[in-house]
């Protein structure tokens, strides 16, 4: 059940992550709090469970709000006044997020699940409230019960400050995101461009224009130090230090990649956005197409990712985003007379010859200015 709040017009919601260095006190009670939020979305969880498998009926969430004060009254679960309200208050309501989205998609989202803390991620949310979240200076924040800290933000934080959400990541690093209403920024000048975008493996990804994003497939380059990384954790003994050294040596090369991944998306995506005015894009269905034998591949261009960043950076930069359907034959069909080859659906095929006009075709930058027609088509 989501919050409605009156968000102001011409705004929109901007989140900054910042890298937190707490001393030891802090970080007991950032730990503290992990517990406490991951008891109470377990005990309500629970209740729910049972109440249904007993009695037949639902337990609401206004119902299981009501319960947190007295649960702060008993003398057995009093520690729970010990840290910020707010943040127990939002684990209901991601409770209550996660049965909605089970009930609003089914098969989709599977039913909620208990919360181990044997988990090395671990995050709470904090609701800003008389300014109990502030950024003080460029390397101090305060937040709720946690006082001062010491944190690296990177860039200037504006607007108004909604949340914070505290995490801890596999790497034993803790930081916080801060959820910001910022006003709309202005939109770029036009440029009187449009292009059209084939996403691939072989390249990160191809435009109409002929230019090719080089796919740095950041995990195939890490693989080798991963695997003896990771071999040399299965010889650790459970339970031991060494073991737990070696796992966040582990850890460490998987945030690598994932950022070196990440850098890659959002210097392409930001580049699109600004020199063209219309970015027409195909829809893929990469739940699907994981399934097949290239599905590491796939998931290391991060087309999911891409497309997402696509959508909100075109949206705040006054650009135009048009999704092709996912049927259309952009690889099969020339792009100068429209004739459709059924011999390119080989994935081999990498040039070929338009047996109607005579055309040669880089099967990538074809592609590319067929999705651009059939989306300016489908703009109007």
């Amino acid at each position: 059940m989501k919050r409605k709040r009156n968000k102001a017009e011409n705004t929109i919601d901007k989140s900054y992550k910042c890298v937190l260095y707490p001393n030891k006190e802090q970080i007991s009670l950032i730990e503290k709090t992990f517990g406490c939020c991951r008891y109470v979305y377990n005990r309500f969880l629970d209740e729910r469970i049972s109440a249904y498998r007993d009695n037949g009926i639902t337990v609401s969430y206004s119902d299981q709000c009501r319960q947190l004060p007295v649960l702060k009254a008993d003398p057995e679960t009093a520690w729970l006044k010990e840290v910020d309200s707010t943040a127990l208050q939002y684990s209901v309501r991601i409770l209550q997020d996660s049965f909605d989205n089970f009930f609003r998609h089914p098969g989709k989202t599977g039913y909620p699940k208990f919360k181990s803390k044997r988990s090395h991620r671990q995050s709470y949310h904090s609701t800003c409230t008389n300014g109990n979240i502030l950024v003080i200076d460029g390397k101090h924040i305060r937040l709720p019960k946690l006082g001062v800290v010491r944190c690296r933000i990177p860039m200037k934080v504006e607007g108004r400050i909604l949340g914070a959400a505290v995490t801890r990541d596999d790497t034993g690093k803790y930081a916080v995101v801060l959820h910001c209403e910022v006003p709309m920024p202005a939109p770029l000048p036009d440029t009187g461009r449009s292009v059209g975008v084939d996403l691939g493996i072989r390249t990160l990804a191809v435009t109409s224009d002929g230019k090719e994003y080089c796919n740095n497939r950041t995990y195939a380059k890490n693989l080798k130090k991963l695997a003896r990384a990771q071999k040399k954790l299965s010889r650790k003994t459970k339970g031991s230090h060494n073991r737990e050294k070696q796992r966040i040596k582990v850890a460490k090369i998987h945030q690598k990649i994932h950022d070196q991944r990440l850098d890659a998306v959002h210097k392409m995506t930001h580049e699109l956005v600004r020199e063209y005015d219309v970015i027409s894009i195909e829809d893929l269905d990469t739940r699907e197409m994981i399934k097949c034998r290239f599905a590491k591949d796939i998931s290391d261009a991060s087309w999911r990712e891409i497309r997402r960043q696509l959508t909100y950076k075109s949206e705040w930069a006054g650009r135009q985003l048009i999704v092709v359907d996912r049927w259309y034959p952009s690889s099969q069909t020339c792009s100068v007379c429209g004739h459709v080859s059924e011999s390119v659906k080989d994935l081999s095929v990498r040039q070929w010859t338009c047996p109607e006009c005579g055309s040669l075709h880089d099967r990538d930058v074809n592609a590319a200015r067929n999705i651009l027609r059939e989306g300016l088509r489908k703009a109007g």
